[in-house]
């Protein structure tokens, strides 16, 4: 039987791993010493009770003191990763396995379609557009030309309706901010037009393709670019060749500081809706203005309510006329969709169109004369389309059992394109015809990834919580696998913001796996798998119940023989890293390693910080006396407890992350650090020159290989 070349390879790289370890497993396993890290005496009083604080000199991102901390810490950290054989085996590896297409779900504007692609290991995605399906692709715009070291990020675009302009956002370093231009598409020429202090935004153009819609907040102080609070926001209307002081403001809430501003456009361009979000919740005001022609818009028309109860999420999702579809679930906890005929906006009087079922709606839109819907069933999606009436009259079939990453449609145009993944297979994006109910994949260049999925296989149980809640889990394995505790086992999940953690396709979860890994994902409380009754089940005071969730989680697979504490390790990243941090610390016996990723660690003072004032309505704050009462049970920074053998723990973050700010990472670092009684390690790893989640492919690739080499190195994987 002959091998993959691939396959070989690896297999190549497993043998050297096994030769080298004889000689480094000694060194790899002995403690690491730890830069001394200074303590003060800084003690806060919430409510009469008195909270040490002292590494809150961390916080300072500006200090020469913190960077000099950083720079041993991560001195120590590959020093520890240096000895683990594991580390180059999976740099290799899964670098083989990412050089392979990933497209993204296209946009039909004016005819044409753009979308992103990457060819593999470029840092950043390109920017393309094409004629139709089929038709061959151009660039646009390549990121990678405009800083040679990946760091800029292209973070947003949007054609103009006529397709006479692109609008797009530049980001530096992955930082929510971003910055917009305006480029010509026939001559490719950007003009001189610069929209300064963006964050949180959607371009919204007028149908005449003079201008858009956005959101922009002031200026931050000076050295406070990264961790000012973004509170304020604005909607700006842009008219094309023009400078940015000369925008039009449209809407603000000064009574509603820390409230987030939407604007959209229907395809039409006949109506303006600004929704307004208390930080991430999903319930959200919402207001609409009739703009009159669309090819002389009113941009400056009157602003009226829609909804302004903040009960209930009203998503407009599209229109057809005077008829607007929205997504709500007032009334409905799993979502329904609704028809209102505008001017009149009262609910009294909106037809139900598709009505709330048991399975939650995950995402709507209009395309053609349909209502394309998206729904999670046990945590696996399904489509179906209804028209106006709210008559079923088309069901797309999915390529298999698995997750709709992406859809996107446009009123007029009979079609859809949707992606779709699983575990074990690639996101690949689909056309869907509404005439001749074909679908095909979308891109010639997509191909099946350097893995053989063949030997593996996903299933999903259910395992019942610490309160009796059923809860759904995947786990993927190599077919036959004897259960007798013995297995390297990675457990992920994320738990919070209305988000569900649908089954999608890893590089390095493929490596993991070709190691005789095994990788769990528990779909627990706090994400939107059974819709609003299963998030507001893991928010707020009920935050313990996602912590319990992940836990117990942890003890099916231990109980049916997966894995076995020495084995086992649990990975999450932002509020999946407060999840494992609040969980390594609670069971630190469940565990052999843990990876909290630029995790939400100080839940005294994340919302001080940058985007941390709109995660309030998810946590709670400790400017209430009742909500710190909880927030002090779990915060990581705070019940880290000397004395304990925690798990061998790998934090990452960014130095220029202005989502989750470093200082989180580097006070529950230095906390646990600490705190450890025992010689299992406690590491951090700062990457530079980027940030949350815009992370180049070479660094990403880096960062992987080095948290899931160490996880199987602490888990008993050679």
């Amino acid at each position: 039987m002959s091998l993959h070349p691939m396959r070989h390879v690896a297999l190549t790289l497993v043998f050297l791993a096994a030769a080298l370890f004889t000689a480094s497993a000694a060194g790899a396993q002995q403690p690491p010493k730890y830069p001394v890290t200074r303590k003060d005496n800084v003690v806060d009083d919430y409510f009469g009770t008195k909270v040490p604080d002292p590494y809150r000199w961390l916080e300072d991102q500006n200090s020469r003191e913190v960077a000099k901390w950083v720079e041993a810490q991560n001195a120590v950290t590959y020093q520890y990763l240096d000895r683990i054989p594991l580390r180059e085996v999976f740099r290799q590896r899964l670098t083989q396995l990412w050089n392979t297409p990933s497209i993204g779900v296209p946009d039909r504007v004016a005819g044409r379609l753009f979308y992103r692609m990457n060819s593999g290991l470029q840092n950043q995605s390109v920017l393309y557009e094409q004629t139709d399906v089929g038709a061959t692709p151009q660039t646009l715009i390549d990121p990678n030309t405009i800083s040679a070291d990946g760091s800029v990020d292209l973070s947003s675009y949007a054609p103009s309706p006529d397709g006479a302009y692109l609008a797009y956002g530049l980001s530096v370093g992955g930082s929510d901010w971003e910055e917009l231009h305006v480029r010509e598409l026939r001559t490719g020429r950007d003009l001189a037009d610069t929209v300064h202090w963006v964050k949180y935004s959607g371009i919204a153009w007028t149908r005449d393709g003079r201008g858009f819609f956005y959101t922009r907040f002031p200026a931050p102080p000076a050295g406070q670019v990264l961790t000012a609070a973004a509170v304020n926001g604005k909607i700006y209307y842009h008219a094309v060749g023009t400078p940015d002081s000369q925008d039009r403001m449209i809407y603000e809430r000064p009574d509603r500081p820390d409230w987030y501003e939407d604007a959209s456009v229907t395809d039409d361009g006949h109506y303006l809706f600004i929704a307004l979000h208390h930080g991430t919740n999903p319930e959200n005001l919402l207001y609409y203005a009739d703009l009159g022609d669309p090819m002389r818009p009113d941009v400056g028309a009157a602003i009226h309510p829609v909804n302004t109860s903040d009960d209930a999420e009203y998503a407009v999702v599209g229109n057809i006329g005077n008829t607007v579809i929205i997504q709500t679930t007032k009334d409905a906890p799993n979502r329904r969709i609704i028809a209102m005929t505008l001017p009149d906006t009262s609910l009294a009087h909106a037809k139900t169109v598709v009505p709330e079922t048991k399975n939650n709606i995950q995402a709507s839109l209009v395309a053609g004369d349909r209502i394309v819907v998206q729904t999670l069933e046990d945590v696996q999606s399904h489509v179906r389309m209804y028209d106006a009436s709210g008559a079923m009259v088309d069901q797309v079939t999915l390529p298999g059992v698995g997750a709709v990453e992406g859809l996107s449609g446009r009123a007029g145009r009979d079609e859809i394109f949707y992606s779709f993944a699983s575990y074990l297979a690639p996101t690949t994006v689909y056309h869907y015809d509404f005439a001749t109910k074909r679908t095909t994949v979308f891109s010639p260049l997509a191909r099946h990834p350097l893995f053989d999925a063949a030997p593996y296989e996903t299933k999903q149980v259910f395992y019942r919580s610490k309160d009796g809640t059923r809860v759904p889990m995947f786990i993927t394995m190599k077919k036959g696998t004897v259960l007798d505790g013995s297995h390297p086992t990675i457990l992920y999940a994320y738990g919070g913001f209305d988000i569900a953690t649908l089954p999608s396709y890893s590089p390095t979860v493929a490596v993991w796996l070709e190691h005789g890994g095994i990788y769990a994902v528990a779909n627990i409380r706090g994400g939107s798998e059974y819709g609003e009754a299963w998030h507001h089940a893991g928010r707020l005071d009920k935050k313990q119940n996602v912590f319990d969730d992940f836990a117990w989680a942890a003890k099916y697979l231990i109980a049916q023989k997966y894995t076995s504490p020495k084995h086992l390790a649990i990975h999450g990243y932002s509020n999946g890293g407060l999840l494992v941090g609040a969980t390594e610390e609670q069971h630190p016996e469940l565990f052999a390693a843990a990876y909290p990723g630029a995790g939400v660690m100080d839940m005294l003072r994340y919302q001080k910080f940058s985007a941390g004032i709109g995660w309030v309505p998810e946590y709670g704050s400790s400017d209430n006396a009742a909500q710190f009462k909880y927030l002090i049970k779990f915060s990581p920074v705070h019940n880290a407890k000397p004395g304990r053998c925690y798990p061998a723990t790998i934090v990452t973050t960014a130095d220029h992350d202005d989502r989750v700010v470093p200082g989180h990472s580097f006070k529950f670092t230095a906390a646990m650090q600490a705190a450890q009684s025992c010689q299992r390690p406690i590491l951090i790893r700062v990457e530079t020159k980027t940030s949350h989640g815009y992370m180049p492919t070479d660094k990403r690739i880096a960062q992987l290989a080095d948290v899931w080499a160490f996880t199987g190195w602490e888990t008993g994987m050679r």
